[in-house]
C-alpha cells in the first residue's frame, strides 16, 4: 500500500442527502407520462412523469438480498434527471471524493460487518456512514476511477449495439414471420401487397407455407446430470456442462460453457449428450424459456430440451422461433411441483414454417449482426475478467497509475457495421 493512501470513514468523504428522499405511491407511478428514471439500489426499476434528483449521485443499497450476495454490486451510479424509490441511500461527494472510486471502492469492500438483520439484510444510514474505507488522494481516486470506467463504458458500448442489433432481429423476425410482411418476388411487402393466404389450425398463412412442429426444424436433445457425489465426475476444465441456472447467471445470447465442467468420466457415465456448435439451447424447466447458442460443443443438464437445427433452418432462425413460441411452450408444460416440457411433447409444438428461401434470405440478413453479437460477448467476458483482475489490485495502491490517466469516452468509438445492419433492417 502506498504512504499517502489513509483510511476514511465515508461520512467523511460524501453528503448523505437521504432526508432528502421520497417515495413514490403505487398512484404516481401509474401515471402515462413516464419519461424520467426511477432507480431502486441496483439501477433503473421503472420511469415515472416527475424527477427529484438531477446530476450524478452514488446509489447504496439499504436493504434486500443483495447486501448478503457478492455476485451483486451493492453500489450504483445513478446520473441526469431521476426518482429513487426508498431503499437506496443517495450519496454525494464533498469535494474530497471521486464518486466513481467509491462505487468501486465499496463495490470491492465487505461491508459485512456493518449489515445488521437476519431475515431482512439492512444498511443504516448510521452504519453506512462509518464504513471505512482506504482512500488515496482525489487526483488518484480519479485516474484509478478512469481506468475502470473505461473498461466499463466498452462492456456498456457492446451491451448498446447488441441491444440494438436484437432488437432489429426480433422485429424483422416479427414482421416477416408473424405479421407477414416478407418480401414477395417483387420485394414488396407480402400481406400488404395482397398476397394470397389460406386456412391452417394457426390460423391464416401464406400460400405455400405450412403447420409443422419443432421437430421439423431440428433435432430436440434432452440432458443429464452425472452422479453429484462423484467428485471426480466434475472439473473446472473439461467437458462444457450448462445449466439453467448457468443461463440465468449469463445473459449473453452466445454461451460457451457454465460454472463447473464435467470429466469424460462423469460425461460416460450419465445420459447426457454433446451437442455441436449452433445448438439453440432451450430450458425446460424452472425456468422454462432460457435461450443461448452453444459456441462449442457442449453438454447440458436434465433442464433443457434443447434443438440441434437441421442444416436448411439455422440457428438464428431456430433461437427466434423458440423465442416467439415460449409463451406457447409454457403452456404445453406440466408438473405439480414445477412445470415443464417433456421431450416428446417440445416435439409436437406446432409452428409455421414458411419456404427454405425465405429462411434463407432471413438468415442471411440477421447471421452477420449475429456474429457481430457474439464478437462483443467475447470481448466483455475479456474485459470482465480484466477488469475484475485489476480492481482489488488499484483499490489496494498495489497497482500504482499516474496520475494523468485520460481516456476517450465512450461515444468516440465508431459504429459502421451497426449502422449498415441498421440501414439493412429500416429497408426491407
Amino acid at each position: 500500500m502506498s504512504s499517502n493512501w489513509e483510511v476514511k470513514k465515508l461520512e467523511d468523504v460524501t453528503i448523505n442527502l437521504n432526508s432528502k428522499r421520497v417515495p413514490l405511491s403505487s398512484r404516481e407511478r401509474e401515471k402515462l407520462n413516464k419519461i424520467y428514471p426511477y432507480y431502486g439500489a441496483q439501477g433503473i426499476i421503472d420511469y415515472v412523469d416527475n424527477f427529484l434528483f438531477n446530476g450524478e449521485y452514488l446509489l447504496v443499497a439499504e436493504d434486500g438480498e443483495n447486501l448478503k450476495s457478492k455476485k451483486q454490486n451493492v453500489a450504483n451510479i445513478a446520473k441526469g434527471k431521476f426518482w429513487v424509490n426508498n431503499h437506496a441511500h443517495i450519496l454525494l461527494n464533498n469535494g474530497l471524493s471521486d464518486l466513481y472510486f467509491l462505487y468501486y471502492c465499496i463495490n470491492n469492500t465487505d461491508i459485512s460487518g456493518y449489515i445488521t438483520g437476519s431475515v431482512q439484510p439492512k444498511l443504516s444510514k448510521a452504519n453506512l456512514n462509518s464504513i471505512k474505507l482506504l482512500l488515496p488522494s482525489l487526483p488518484v481516486q480519479k485516474a484509478i476511477s478512469n481506468i475502470l470506467k473505461s473498461i466499463d463504458d466498452k462492456i456498456n458500448f457492446n451491451n448498446s449495439i447488441n441491444k440494438n442489433l436484437e432488437e432489429m432481429a426480433q422485429a424483422l423476425f416479427k414482421r416477416w414471420f408473424v405479421d407477414f410482411e416478407f418480401p414477395n418476388e417483387n420485394g414488396e411487402p407480402f400481406k400488404s401487397s395482397g398476397g394470397a393466404f389460406v386456412e391452417s389450425e394457426l390460423g391464416l398463412i401464406p400460400e405455400g407455407w405450412r403447420v409443422g412442429t419443432l421437430s421439423d426444424l431440428g433435432e430436440v436433445v434432452g440432458g443429464a446430470t452425472p452422479s453429484k457425489s462423484k467428485e471426480e465426475y466434475y472439473t473446472s476444465r473439461g467437458i462444457p456442462w450448462i445449466t439453467p441456472k448457468d443461463l440465468s447467471i449469463n445473459k449473453n445470447k452466445y454461451i460457451s460453457k457454465g460454472q463447473i465442467d464435467i470429466t469424460d468420466e462423469g460425461f460416460k457415465s450419465s445420459s447426457t449428450k454433446l451437442v455441436p456448435k449452433g445448438t439453440v439451447l432451450f430450458s425446460s424447466r424452472a425456468p422454462i424459456g432460457y435461450i443461448a447458442i452453444s459456441k462449442n460443443e457442449m453438454t447440458t443438464n436434465q433442464g433443457f430440451k434443447s434443438l440441434v437445427p437441421f442444416k436448411h433452418i439455422g440457428s438464428e432462425f431456430l433461437y427466434y422461433v423458440l423465442k416467439f413460441n415460449t409463451e406457447t411452450i409454457e403452456n404445453r408444460a406440466s408438473g405439480s411441483t414445477f412445470k415443464e416440457i417433456s421431450g416428446s411433447e417440445m416435439k409436437r409444438v406446432p409452428v409455421i414454417i414458411p419456404p427454405i428461401d425465405v429462411i434463407e434470405q432471413f438468415n442471411i440478413i440477421v447471421q452477420p449482426n449475429g456474429k457481430l453479437v457474439e464478437k462483443n460477448e467475447s470481448e466483455n467476458d475479456s474485459l470482465i475478467q480484466l477488469r475484475d483482475a485489476l480492481l482489488p489490485k488499484l483499490m489496494s495502491g498495489e497497482i500504482r497509475v499516474p496520475i494523468e490517466c485520460n481516456y476517450p469516452p465512450v461515444q468516440e468509438y465508431d459504429l459502421p457495421l451497426a449502422a449498415e445492419s441498421k440501414a439493412q433492417y429500416t429497408t426491407i
